[in-house]
């Protein structure tokens, strides 16, 4: 292992002089954590902590009353509830998949392929990286509109599937593959689909466990499509579901059924991010090395 007048660098085990470290990263993690803590806290607080002043951080008497409120808000709606929550997963699933796959497919082209406006096309995807989803919710109404697409399913999977961040960070890891390694594939006979799926995939793993968690986080949460562009109940996600809540309900149960909606709707993004965080760093970590 490397040394230095005597010390090991990043030793295996704990040693004294990671203390500094220590001292500066465990308050940080502890504030970074605090958010979570309290969305698991309030879904769990009864109605006087809820509407408790001066507001407490902790849950005192925790309960399941939140839970019970939303679940029987569930029973007495007009469409089951199993059915938004279908049409949430399917959604996800697929705007999972493409957006992936265009990513991908976009980013070893623009990678690895010389074509006139190529680099005027990186730089379009890359100037829509300023731009938040509000920005384009009209462009957006506009195009699903003239399209014919209102009141379809794919409305729901259509406006989400571009991901320019996406894009971005494949591109940036794919810039890394040799460009040897893809001629002598091309000379071994290998097609351009054979050379994305057989190498370039198995190269950019990391910054497509990237890809998933942000198109994921996109889908299960998105409800622009059952506002603006569905009217047909049976086609609505799940997310849209439970944002209903807080104006069906009354206003004494409102807070609780609130925030215990926020959690179930938060648990799923907890879970993928705690599965696939190793592949996150990776991304992070190589991105911008050429």
């Amino acid at each position: 292992m490397a040394s230095f007048q005597g010390k090991k660098i990043n030793p295996k085990r704990f040693h004294v002089s990671q203390i500094k470290f220590y001292i500066f990263l465990l308050p940080l993690a502890v504030f970074m954590i605090l958010p979570i803590i309290y969305i698991f806290s309030t879904a769990f607080k009864p109605a006087e902590e809820l509407f408790k002043f001066p507001p407490s951080f902790f849950v005192v008497d925790p309960t399941w009353e939140n839970f019970k409120s939303l679940f029987e808000l569930m029973a007495g709606s007009s469409v089951p509830a199993t059915r938004y929550l279908f049409n949430s997963i399917l959604v996800t699933v697929l705007t999972m998949l493409i957006s992936i796959f265009l990513s991908v497919s976009a980013g070893y082209v623009l990678s690895k392929k010389k074509f006139k406006g190529q680099k005027l096309l990186f730089e379009i995807n890359t100037l829509a990286l300023m731009f938040v989803p509000i920005a384009v919710t009209i462009p957006r109404f506009i195009i699903i509109v003239n399209l014919g697409l209102t009141d379809r399913f794919i409305s729901n999977i259509l406006p989400i599937v571009a991901m320019p961040v996406g894009l971005f960070l494949i591109k940036q890891f794919i810039d890394q593959v040799p460009d040897a390694l893809l001629e002598a594939a091309r000379m071994d006979g290998a097609n351009e689909l054979q050379i994305l799926f057989k190498i370039i995939i198995p190269s950019v793993r990391p910054a497509i466990a990237t890809v998933a968690i942000m198109s994921f986080q996109s889908a299960w949460g998105n409800v622009e499509a059952s506002v603006y562009y569905l009217n047909n109940e049976s086609l609505k996600t799940f997310a849209y579901y439970i944002t209903t809540f807080s104006s069906a309900s009354t206003s004494s149960i409102t807070q609780g059924v609130t925030a215990a909606s926020a959690l179930i709707m938060f648990l799923p993004n907890l879970v993928i991010f705690i599965v696939m965080q190793s592949k996150v760093m990776d991304t992070m970590a190589h991105s911008g090395i050429k």
